[in-house]
């Protein structure tokens, strides 16, 4: 079932108004909104398709891409050699602050960047002679 123009609209305007006053719509925040787009008649996939495309129209951070994107480059770099090394960690880091906006604490990131290495069965590279414990300490 398609759709109409104007549900359409007031569902972007709301999407636009629960992500007002940070820029950013939290997973939470995200639920909500597809929660209300289901009451308008919108489908799940829709909804999600109608808030990607209003974040990107207006410069909005969705939690759920920002964590895509961090995780796309932590299996990069586990494929490379196996292993994500400290750097490759930190460049992770930095892409999912950037793609949060910085909305996300560090050391949560770094908890669910861990959680994602280990779901998605990759190692950590650390230790060595001089190396330290820095994926062991998060």
């Amino acid at each position: 079932m398609a759709v109409s123009e104007e549900v359409r609209k007031a569902f972007a305007d709301y999407i636009m108004l629960q992500a007002f006053d940070d820029q950013y719509i939290d997973r939470q925040e995200e639920k909500n909104i597809l929660q209300e787009g289901v009451t308008k008649g919108i489908g799940v996939e829709e909804g999600l398709a109608i808030m990607r495309q209003v974040a990107q129209e207006k410069g909005l951070a969705l939690e759920r891409d920002a964590e895509e994107r961090a995780k796309e480059m932590l299996e990069r770099f586990a494929t490379n050699d196996g292993k994500v090394d400290k750097k490759e960690f930190v460049d992770a880091i930095a892409i999912f602050k950037s793609a949060s906006k910085g909305k996300i604490p560090e050391h949560e990131m770094k908890k669910r960047l861990k959680t994602m290495m280990e779901t998605n069965g990759w190692k950590a590279k650390e230790g060595g002679l001089f190396g330290s414990k820095w994926y062991s300490a998060i």
